[in-house]
């Protein structure tokens, strides 16, 4: 059992995502609107990365633990050798890019940054074994995605290796029958990190409008989120499995996370996010009756503002004085109408006290926001003691990823720039410089 005496000690841990070294605008996921409306642009890798670090350093300037996941080896040439592709690894990629260079760009994607998708995680104190199980998701709605599975299975495995504490569960099997986007359709509220929680799983699934003709996909199923928490050793009373609205899908809401956010006792979601809002009021505060429920009508900040800004896929974080902050991207602050709502909420009687704003812009592009960026996992001290420690972050660290960031990561990726050869080279040398760097 890993449970602490002093449940009050446990503390939350967001992993990041490291943005890789091929990050570029290939307007790969279909439903993320910033994603297509960007497609053909070109990026800015070094950049990315660098704002993604300036991230991760302002949660631990507010006093917060920090973790990292590595980008994962891009070009994905162990993929392309199960699909036949043969040689040394320039031959395989060049041969691939060749043959089909819409699936070389698929393989090339460094959408692995976006760790609300690595996994759905429940803490110890709601799993039945007292240990923290994590179920990889199997991303199986898009083909740039469904290649990420094995390789964060073995960076959850290398991070969580105590088996003690934790239980790291394989992707779900039968493709798209049992779809699983992780984290991002995904939420806990609790009294506190270290106690029992009520977990929402937010699915896309046997909702008005969700048949073919329909402009966007759904990418979760019930099924899916069903069987994660029969995993984890959930009770019935807390798991609460909740239809996701149409309506916001279909605006541009691929994952529940661009339209709720959840922390401790606080739900803070679009009016438009549920398709069943009330119900799931009613339930939430039947099973946690301290909830606070922060909506936001659509009349203050409409969906296409909400999805344009990811108001909601800020990180809600509880501070060391136990305030909560919104820690919000540039956009909100450039839209007048979400930045007035903002002000407005923080002047009324909730827990958020604070919006602190961020640029990450580069991943804001690709239809990522600081959300989107961290996997969420609340540890008690005797948990984040059996962490590996090259996964957590200091000051010192940060500054040793940065620069193997600044010297090696690309500046610029165009549309044309993954047919080169040298592109290929330099982005797989400067994850080995990272990887070394970070003692790996």
């Amino acid at each position: 059992m890993s449970h602490d005496n002093d449940t009050r000690r446990h503390v939350e841990v967001n992993f990041d995502g490291l943005i890789g070294p091929t990050h570029n605008y290939a307007g790969l996921s279909l439903g993320n609107v910033a994603s297509a409306s960007n497609a053909g642009e070109t990026s800015r890798p070094r950049q990315a990365a660098l704002q993604g670090l300036a991230k991760m350093r302002a949660l631990l300037a507010l006093g917060l633990p920090q973790g990292f996941l590595p980008p994962h080896d891009r070009p994905n040439v162990a993929a392309l050798r199960q699909l036949g592709f043969a040689g040394d690894d320039g031959a395989v990629c060049a041969a691939a890019f060749a043959a089909d260079p819409a699936l070389f760009r698929l393989l090339c994607s460094a959408s692995p940054m976006w760790t609300a998708n690595a996994a759905t995680v429940s803490p110890a104190p709601d799993t039945a074994d007292g240990r923290v199980h994590f179920s990889v998701a199997n991303l199986a709605t898009m083909a740039h995605r469904a290649t990420e599975a094995e390789e964060t299975a073995g960076w959850l495995r290398l991070a969580f290796a105590d088996p003690r504490f934790f239980q790291v569960h394989d992707a779900l099997p039968w493709g798209q029958h049992l779809a699983d986007e992780g984290a991002a359709n995904h939420m806990r509220l609790c009294p506190h990190h270290g106690a029992p929680g009520v977990e929402v799983f937010v699915y896309g699934e046997d909702v008005a409008g969700d048949q073919p003709g329909g402009r966007f996909p759904a990418r979760q199923r019930r099924r899916a989120s069903e069987a994660v928490a029969r995993r984890h050793g959930l009770a019935p009373a807390q798991a609460l499995f909740v239809a996701q609205s149409d309506t916001a899908i279909q605006a541009g809401a691929f994952h529940n996370d661009v339209v709720a956010v959840a922390n401790e006792r606080v739900l803070f979601a679009h009016e438009q996010a549920f398709a069943d809002p009330g119900r799931l009021y009613t339930d939430l505060r039947a099973a946690l009756p301290e909830a606070v429920i922060v909506e936001v009508p659509a009349a203050r900040v409409s969906l296409a503002d909400a999805i344009g800004s990811y108001l909601f896929n800020s990180q809600l974080v509880t501070l060391p004085d136990g305030t909560m902050a919104l820690v919000l991207p540039r956009e909100c602050e450039q839209n007048p109408r979400v930045w007035a709502y903002v002000q407005d909420l923080l002047g009324e009687a909730t827990p958020i006290r604070r919006a602190i704003v961020i640029d990450v812009r580069e991943s804001m592009r690709n239809g990522g926001g600081p959300a989107c960026l961290r996997l969420r996992v609340a540890l008690s001290p005797a948990a984040l003691a059996a962490v590996d420690p090259r996964f957590l972050l200091d000051e010192a660290r940060c500054d040793r990823l940065a620069r193997v960031v600044e010297a090696q990561w690309p500046e610029t990726i165009g549309p044309d720039d993954l047919a080169n050869p040298d592109l290929w080279r330099q982005a797989r040398a400067a994850r080995q410089a990272l990887l070394a760097a970070a003692g790996f």
